[in-house]
C-alpha cells in the first residue's frame, strides 16, 4: 500500500499494476463533489480529465496530486459537482451584484437622461447576477484535493493487490524456467558428444579420409560454435536479476521489460545452437514462458 502522505516513494517489495478503478464523494454545504479515477497500462503517465468548465481551475492541482502517486499508466479522471436539491430550490439571484448593477444604472441615468433602462432579461443575463454554483472554485480546492487523496489511496491499494498477483505469476515463471535449465544442463555434454560423433562420421564419409587429426580439428571448430554453456549461464543471471527486481518492488515495469528482451535474446541464441530435438524443445519452452512473462510485464507500473 502506498503511503497516505503521497510523497511518491513506493513501499519496499510492493509491485503495482497499472490497472485499477476508484471513486468517492465528499458532501459539502452546497452539494457534493464526485471523483472517479480509472487507470490502464501505458508506456508513460498520461492523465486525461473530464471536468466541467466551472471546475476547470482545479485541474492543475489534481494533476499534481495524481502525478505524485502514480508513475505510469493512462489515467482517466472524472470530476463532478452535484448541487443539492435544497440549494437549487433557493434563490439564484446574487443580491450584491444586483445592488452594484442598480448603482451603476442610476449613475448612467443621471448622465444620460434619455438612456433606455435595462430590461429584466438584460439584468438576469448580466455577469454575476445569477449564480448557479453555491461554491466557488477557491472554496472547493481543499476538499477536492482531500477527496483526491482518499480516492488515490483506494486506487493504489487496488493496483497493489493486482500487482501482487502479477508478481506471483512472474516468479512462478522464473521458477519454471530455472527448472527447465536445471533439467537441461546435465544433458548438454551428452547431447553435444553425440552430435560430435555423428558429425565426425559424416565428415569421414564426405572427405573420404580417415585422417582422425583433421576430423578432430573440424569437429572441435564446429563444437565451439554450438557451445551453449554461456547462454545457459546468462539465462541464470538474467532470471536471478528478474527475481531481485520483483522482490525490490517499486516502479519496475520498464526494467522488467528490458529483462524480457535479454531473456528472449538468449533463448533465441540457444535455439539457433540446438544440436538435438531436446535442445530445440527446451528453447521453445523457454520462449513460451518468456512471452507469457512479457505480456504481464506490460501491466506493471
Amino acid at each position: 500500500m502506498a503511503p497516505s502522505s503521497y510523497d511518491g516513494t513506493a513501499t519496499v517489495a510492493s509491485v503495482y499494476s497499472m490497472t485499477g478503478f476508484s471513486g468517492g464523494t465528499r458532501d459539502l454545504p452546497g452539494g457534493a463533489l464526485a471523483l472517479e479515477l480509472k487507470s490502464v497500462n501505458h508506456r508513460y503517465l498520461e492523465i486525461q480529465f473530464r471536468v466541467p468548465d466551472a471546475l476547470r481551475a482545479l485541474e492543475p492541482a489534481l494533476r499534481e496530486r495524481i502525478a505524485a502517486v502514480l508513475k505510469r499508466g493512462k489515467v482517466d479522471c472524472r470530476l463532478e459537482w452535484r448541487r443539492s436539491e435544497i440549494v437549487e430550490q433557493g434563490p439564484l439571484l446574487n443580491t450584491s451584484a444586483l445592488e452594484q448593477l442598480r448603482a451603476c444604472s442610476t449613475i448612467v441615468q443621471e448622465v444620460f437622461a434619455d438612456a433606455t433602462p435595462l430590461s429584466v432579461g438584460e439584468i438576469l443575463q448580466w455577469p454575476g447576477v445569477l449564480h448557479r454554483d453555491p461554491e466557488t472554485v477557491g472554496t472547493l480546492e481543499e476538499p477536492c484535493l482531500a477527496l483526491a487523496s482518499e480516492v488515490l489511496d483506494v486506487l493504489t491499494q487496488a493496483r497493489a493487490r493486482e500487482g501482487e498477483k502479477l508478481k506471483r505469476f512472474l516468479l512462478q515463471r522464473v521458477d519454471d524456467m530455472l527448472g527447465l535449465l536445471k533439467t537441461l544442463s546435465p544433458q548438454v555434454p551428452a547431447l553435444v558428444a553425440a552430435f560430435e560423433e555423428r558429425l565426425g562420421s559424416r565428415l569421414r564419409d564426405a572427405l573420404g579420409t580417415h585422417d582422425e587429426e583433421r576430423v578432430r580439428q573440424e569437429v572441435t571448430l564446429y563444437a565451439a560454435r554450438i557451445d551453449i554453456e554461456e547462454e545457459i549461464s546468462r539465462l541464470h543471471m538474467h532470471l536471478d536479476e528478474v527475481r531481485r527486481i520483483l522482490e525490490a518492488g517499486g516502479s519496475i515495469g520498464k526494467r522488467l521489460d528490458f529483462m524480457m528482451q535479454e531473456l528472449h535474446r538468449e533463448a533465441n541464441t540457444l535455439g539457433s545452437k540446438s544440436v538435438s530435438s531436446a535442445l530445440a524443445r527446451a528453447s521453445m519452452d523457454l520462449k513460451v514462458l518468456i512471452e507469457q512473462m512479457r505480456e504481464q510485464v506490460q501491466n506493471i507500473e
